[in-house]
C-alpha cells in the first residue's frame, strides 16, 4: 500500500489545482455528470464559474510544463477603480470607451490565456480583452456605460484569477521574486553537487572495492534525496502537470531519466552488493546544470528583449509644476492637463506638452532615433522622455501620462513581443511531438543495449535530457522580441509580429505623394486671379475657409497670407465648413458660398472653369506644381499654385528599391501631369492620379488581385483606407492620427530612409528565425544518435541541452547590431 501524508486523504488531488485535499475538507460539486473534489471553497467556486460560462476546456489546456495553484486573494476596494480621480493614472479614455492594461496574478500557462480572454469577451460592454503571457498582464478595452472596470475585476476574480491596474515596478519585483526562488535551487543543487563531487573522487580512487564504499554510498544518498526533492521540484511538478491533463511537457523526460538513474542508485545502495554502481552524483549534476541553464536562459531572454525596460526608465518620476508663480515637486500621475512644468537644463520632459516659454535644444534620440538635438521654440512641441538640452523651458502639459507619446511607444511594444507570427504557429505544432519522439527514442535506445544494464540506463537517460524543443519554441518569439525593440530605439514602430514577417516578402510599395515622397511643406508661389479680382483679396478669402482644415494645403495657404499680413483672414465669419477628401472644401464666407479644391470638384458643383485661367495653369502642372482652384458665388476667379519639394532621401529609397526588383507605383490625388512631373524626377514609376480615397483602396486592392503583396506607405487621412488595405500600412509620424493608427508601422521619423531600415529589420528577422529553428534541428539531429549510441554521458548531455537555447538566444540578440553603420 503507499503511503499517504498525515492528514491527507489518498486521493488524486484537487479537481481544479491538483494540491492534496485535507482529511476534514467537505467540498465537492457535481460537474459534467460527475462528482468532483476540492481542496478549499475558492478552487470549488471558480471550477464551478468555468463550468457555468461553458469555458471547462480550459482543463483540457492546461498547462504547459506548470501546476496550478489556488486561487489567488482578490484585491480589496476594487469599486475604488471606477473613480474616474483613479482610472486617470492608468486608463486611457476615448469618449465612452477605455482603455486599461491589468497585471494579473494567477495566470501560469496558454490555457490561462484563453480562459480570460474568452470568459472577458462573453462580459457585456468588452470590446477586446488580449492577454500578454509573457509580462502576465490583460490588456481590456470596454464600453464604461455598460460594464464597470470593478465588475470585470470581480469577474477575473471569480474564474481564478486577481486583477490589479498594471504598475511597472509591481511586474518587475514579480520577475525578481520568481528569480530568487530559481537561485535557491539553484544553491542547494551546487552545495550537493560540490559535496557528492568529492564523495565521487574518493570512490573512483578505490573506495569502491573498500570496507567504506557503502557508507560513501548512504552520503551519496543522503546529499542527493532532498536535493531532488526540492530543486528537482520543478521538473516533478511540471511533468505531472501535463500528465493530469494528458499532455507531454518537456519536463517529462527530465524527471524521468532523474527518477530512474536515482531509482537504480537506491537499489545498489540498499542492496549492498558488489555489483553495480551508484549515480547519485549524475542526479545532483543534471539537476544543477539543467537549473543553471534555465536560470541563464531568462537572463539573457530578459536581457534581449529589454527595450520596454529601457523605455520605462525614460519615464521621468515627478515634475516641476508652477502654481501661483511658485515650484512645487509633484508625482508625474498627480500633474493634470493644462498645467505648467518647469523643465531645467538637463532634466528630462516629463509629460507631452507645448513649450509657452524658453528657448532650447531637445535630444529626441531615445524616441525618434534622431541624433541631433532639435531646436524648440515658444508653440513648439515637446514629448515625455526627451532630454532638455542648455535652456529652461515652461512647458503646458497636453496629456496625461498614460497617452503621452512614450506610453503609446511602450503599448505598442509589448503587443509587438506578445504578438505570434505565421512561422510560429507552424513551430508551435511541432514541439509537443519532440517529447514524444523523445521517450520513443530513450526506450529504443534502452532496449538496444539492455545487455549492458548501467550502458542502457546511462544512455537512456542521455537522450531524455538531450532532447530539447525548447530552442524551437523560442525561435520565433526571441527574434520578433529583439526585432520590435530594435526598431522602437531607431523610431520604428512595429505594432505585431505578423507585420515583420510580411514585409520581408512584399513585390511591390505603393507611395503617397503629399507629405510623403515630397515634404508637405507646400508653399504660395503663385496667385492667379481673373482679371477684375485682386490677388490679394483672394489669398485672403481662402485662407478664411482653409484654417479650418489640417490638410498640407490649406496650412500652406494660410501660411502664406500671413506671411503677407493679411490678417483680416483671422475673423472672417465662416459657417457650413466640409471637406470632401481628395477634392476640396466648401463653405459660406460673409454669407456667400465659396468652393476651393481641385477642377472636377468645381466642376461637380456646376462652376465654369475659366479657360483663361487654366491656359496658365498648364504650364505649372508640368512643373509638378499643385494647382488649387477658387470659386466664389458660383463663379470660377482664381487659382493658387503651390510647390512641394522632394523629400532629401527619397531618391536614395527609390534607387534602392529599383535594384531590389521591388515594384513601385505614385498614388495620388493631385492632377496626374503633376504626379509624372514628380515620378519623372524619381527615375519613373507607375502613376495612378487623380484618385479618391475609396479609389485608392480599390488600387491597392487590384494590385493584390494580380498576385502583389503590397505595402503603403502614406501620411494622411486620405491614406487611412489603402493603409488598412495594404497588406503591410506605414504611415510616417509627421502624418495624422488617423493615418497612423491605420497602419502596421510607424515611423516617428518622417524620414524615408526609414522604410528602407524596416524592410531591412523584417528581412533579417525571418532569416534570423530560419536560422534558429535549422540552428535547432541541426542540434537533435546530431546529439540525439550520439547519445542512442552511449557517446555522450547524462552530465554532457545536460551541458549541451541549454546551451542550445542559449545559441538561439544569442543569434536574435545578434538582431540589435543590424543598424550599426546602416543609417544614413
Amino acid at each position: 500500500m503507499p503511503q499517504v501524508e498525515a492528514g491527507f486523504r489518498n486521493h488524486n488531488g484537487c479537481f481544479h489545482c491538483g494540491l492534496p485535499i485535507a482529511a476534514d475538507a467537505d467540498f465537492h460539486s457535481r460537474l459534467d455528470g460527475k462528482e468532483r473534489d476540492f481542496c478549499c471553497f475558492a478552487c470549488q467556486s471558480v471550477c464551478e464559474a468555468i463550468h457555468e460560462a461553458g469555458l471547462q476546456g480550459y482543463y483540457q489546456r492546461t498547462p504547459q510544463g506548470v501546476l496550478l495553484a489556488p486561487p489567488p486573494t482578490p484585491p480589496r476596494d476594487i469599486e475604488m477603480y471606477d473613480l474616474d480621480e483613479v482610472q486617470q493614472d492608468f486608463v486611457s479614455c476615448q469618449g465612452g470607451l477605455r482603455d486599461a492594461h491589468l497585471l494579473v496574478e494567477g495566470i501560469h500557462c496558454a490555457a490561462c490565456v484563453w480562459l480570460i480572454e474568452r470568459d472577458m469577451m462573453r462580459m457585456p460592454g468588452v470590446l477586446t480583452a488580449n492577454v500578454n503571457l509573457a509580462g502576465k498582464r490583460l490588456h481590456l478595452r470596454w464600453d464604461n456605460q455598460r460594464v464597470k472596470l470593478s465588475t470585470l475585476i470581480q469577474r477575473l476574480s471569480k474564474i481564478g484569477y486577481a486583477g490589479v491596474p498594471y504598475d511597472p515596478e509591481t511586474a518587475e519585483g514579480a520577475v525578481k521574486k520568481t528569480n530568487r526562488a530559481m537561485l535557491f535551487r539553484l544553491f542547494f543543487a551546487g552545495f550537493a553537487m560540490m559535496n557528492l563531487t568529492l564523495i565521487s573522487i574518493a570512490l573512483y580512487s578505490g573506495a569502491n572495492e573498500g570496507p567504506y564504499r557503502n557508507f560513501f554510498h548512504w552520503m551519496g544518498c543522503f546529499l542527493a534525496t532532498p536535493t531532488l526533492l526540492y530543486s528537482g521540484y520543478p521538473f516533478y511538478k511540471g511533468a505531472w502537470s501535463g500528465l493530469r491533463n494528458a499532455r507531454l511537457t518537456m519536463d517529462l523526460p527530465i524527471a524521468i531519466g532523474l527518477t530512474v538513474t536515482y531509482v537504480y542508485s537506491l537499489y545498489v545502495t540498499l542492496n549492498g552488493s558488489k555489483a553495480g554502481e551508484v549515480y547519485f552524483d549524475t542526479v545532483t549534476n543534471l539537476i544543477f546544470v539543467i537549473l543553471v541553464g534555465r536560470y541563464l536562459e531568462g537572463m539573457f531572454r530578459h536581457q534581449a528583449v529589454s527595450a520596454t525596460h529601457r523605455l520605462l526608465e525614460l519615464q521621468p518620476r515627478v515634475a516641476t509644476v508652477l502654481l501661483n508663480g511658485e515650484e512645487k515637486i509633484t508625482a508625474i500621475r498627480a500633474v493634470k492637463v493644462g498645467e505648467r512644468v518647469l523643465v531645467k537644463p538637463g532634466y528630462k520632459v516629463p509629460l507631452d506638452g507645448v513649450v509657452r516659454e524658453g528657448h532650447s535644444s531637445v535630444d529626441e534620440s531615445m524616441l525618434s532615433g534622431e541624433s541631433r538635438p532639435v531646436s524648440k521654440n515658444a508653440g513648439d512641441r515637446v514629448s515625455a522622455g526627451t532630454l532638455n538640452g542648455s535652456g529652461a523651458l515652461l512647458v503646458e502639459v497636453q496629456a496625461a501620462l498614460q497617452d503621452s507619446t512614450l506610453s503609446k511607444i511602450i503599448r505598442l511594444v509589448e503587443d509587438a513581443q506578445s504578438s505570434k507570427a505565421p512561422i510560429q504557429r507552424l513551430a508551435d505544432r511541432i514541439v509537443p511531438w519532440f517529447v514524444l519522439v523523445t521517450l520513443v527514442c530513450a526506450a529504443i535506445t534502452f532496449f538496444a543495449w539492455r545487455e549492458h544494464f548501467e550502458i542502457a540506463l546511462m544512455a537512456a537517460t542521455s537522450v531524455l535530457i538531450i532532447t530539447c524543443p525548447c530552442a524551437l519554441g523560442m525561435a520565433t518569439p526571441m527574434s520578433i522580441a529583439v526585432a520590435s525593440g530594435l526598431g522602437a530605439r531607431h523610431g520604428i514602430l512595429i505594432k505585431n509580429g505578423v507585420v515583420l514577417e510580411t514585409l520581408s516578402r512584399v513585390t511591390h510599395f505603393v507611395f503617397d505623394k503629399t507629405g510623403t515622397l515630397t515634404e508637405g511643406k507646400m508653399r504660395v508661389e503663385r496667385v492667379l486671379a481673373a482679371s477684375d479680382h485682386d490677388a490679394d483679396s483672394v489669398l485672403s478669402q481662402a485662407a478664411a475657409v482653409e484654417r479650418y482644415s489640417e490638410h498640407g494645403v490649406a496650412q500652406a495657404i494660410v501660411r502664406a497670407a500671413g506671411e503677407r499680413r493679411l490678417m483680416a483672414y483671422k475673423t472672417a465669419p465662416v459657417q457650413g465648413f466640409h471637406a470632401t477628401p481628395g477634392m476640396g472644401v466648401e463653405a459660406e464666407l460673409e454669407g456667400v458660398r465659396v468652393l476651393l479644391g481641385t477642377a472636377e470638384w468645381l466642376a461637380r458643383n456646376q462652376v465654369v472653369l475659366c479657360e483663361d485661367l487654366q491656359r496658365q495653369l498648364a504650364e505649372h502642372e508640368e512643373q509638378a506644381m499643385t494647382c488649387v482652384h477658387f470659386a466664389v458665388a458660383g463663379e470660377h476667379v482664381a487659382a493658387l499654385v503651390l510647390a512641394d519639394t522632394l523629400r532629401a532621401d527619397a531618391q536614395a529609397l527609390i534607387n534602392t528599391l529599383r535594384e531590389a526588383g521591388i515594384g513601385m507605383t505614385l498614388l495620388s490625388g493631385d492632377r496626374r501631369p503633376v504626379a509624372e512631373a514628380i515620378a519623372r524626377r524619381l527615375g519613373g514609376m507607375d502613376v495612378i492620379a487623380e484618385v479618391l480615397p475609396q479609389d485608392k483602396d480599390r488600387a491597392i486592392q487590384r494590385l493584390q488581385q494580380r498576385g502583389e503583396c503590397v505595402a503603403m506607405v502614406g501620411d494622411g487621412v486620405n491614406d487611412a483606407p489603402a493603409l488598412i488595405r495594404a497588406d503591410v500600412g506605414i504611415a510616417l509620424g509627421s502624418g495624422t492620427d488617423v493615418s497612423v493608427e491605420s497602419a502596421d508601422i510607424v515611423l516617428m521619423r518622417s524620414e524615408l530612409d526609414k522604410v528602407r531600415l524596416a524592410t531591412l529589420l523584417s528581412r533579417r528577422t525571418l532569416r534570423t528565425i530560419k536560422q534558429n529553428i535549422g540552428m535547432s534541428f541541426v542540434y537533435n539531429a546530431i546529439m540525439v544518435p550520439l547519445a542512442m549510441m552511449a557517446k555522450v554521458t547524462p552530465l554532457v548531455a545536460a551541458i549541451t541541452m541549454p546551451i542550445s537555447s542559449l545559441l538561439v538566444i544569442g543569434n536574435a540578440a545578434r538582431i540589435r547590431n543590424l543598424f550599426k553603420g546602416q543609417e544614413r
